[in-house]
């Protein structure tokens, strides 16, 4: 049998696939990689290879000695350095290849009611898409559950730029500007009442307990005081960005 190369648009798609799909369930029986595998018309120990390949490619799992395949191809490295380079145009291309490819929507179906036609629909569109794409993507790098308390209720859990999404547009869809938090500590790190320090470990605004000393505080927030995150899978967060955060936008006094 003549071996078939993968088209740049073929891993586009499985990188996608395996920016959103947890480290643990990169195998032959997950139900998306045997959907991309139909779709695409190779098999689902392909398509898990070639996500394994990729793995091997993440600076998370190679500091941590975790170890995706051995062997890849410079093509996989190309793709990989694509994104990282320009993560808001690939995020947006692989959605809409993955929803062409396989048939899935994600985001912009019916919205030709919700929003004038033209550039300004399109751009409404693409954030969309790209919210989704960097949603998807956090959450699977911390195996969807918050980086502070460990709650594992999807519909409790945010994907949190941590330099704001209106401030630094290049990394809008940088998964390593991003943390799993819950709702609750999601909006205190927005406001400046929660950071997480370059070593990775919480700090509490001191302007909270200027005020706020209530049981509630002292359950919710206080006893995290110093605690060390539960670090993702893959897409450490960046240091530069907790740098800012703690520097620009964390309540000091």
């Amino acid at each position: 049998m003549v071996r078939r190369e993968w088209t740049r648009e073929e891993l586009i798609v499985a990188f996608n696939l395996y920016c959103r799909t947890p480290f643990g369930k990169i195998h032959i029986r997950n139900p998306a990689i045997i959907e991309l595998s139909k779709a695409i018309g190779r098999t689902p120990s392909a398509v898990s290879w070639k996500l394994a390949n990729f793995a091997r490619l993440d600076p998370a799992l190679q500091s941590r000695n975790i170890a995706g395949a051995r062997h890849g191809a410079h093509a996989e490295e190309e793709v990989w350095n694509e994104f990282s380079a320009n993560w808001n145009r690939l995020a947006y291309e692989s959605e809409r290849l993955l929803k062409k490819i396989t048939g899935h929507d994600f985001g912009d179906k019916d919205e030709s009611d919700d929003f004038p036609e033209g550039r300004s629909r399109e751009t409404v569109v693409r954030i969309r898409v790209n919210q989704g794409f960097f949603r998807a993507a956090v959450l699977a790098a911390y195996d969807t559950r918050c980086c502070v308390t460990g709650l594992s209720i999807p519909q409790l859990l945010n994907a949190s730029h941590i330099v704001p999404w209106s401030i630094d547009v290049r990394n809008r869809t940088n998964p390593r500007n991003g943390l799993c938090l819950n709702v609750l500590h999601d909006r205190a790190f927005d406001c400046g009442l929660l950071t997480i320090t370059p070593e990775f470990r919480v700090k509490i605004s001191p302007q909270i307990g200027k005020g706020f000393v209530d049981k509630s505080f002292q359950v919710l927030l206080r006893q995290y005081e110093g605690t060390s995150i539960y670090r993702p899978r893959r897409f450490v967060p960046d240091e530069n960005f907790l740098r800012y955060h703690n520097e620009r936008i964390f309540l000091k006094s």
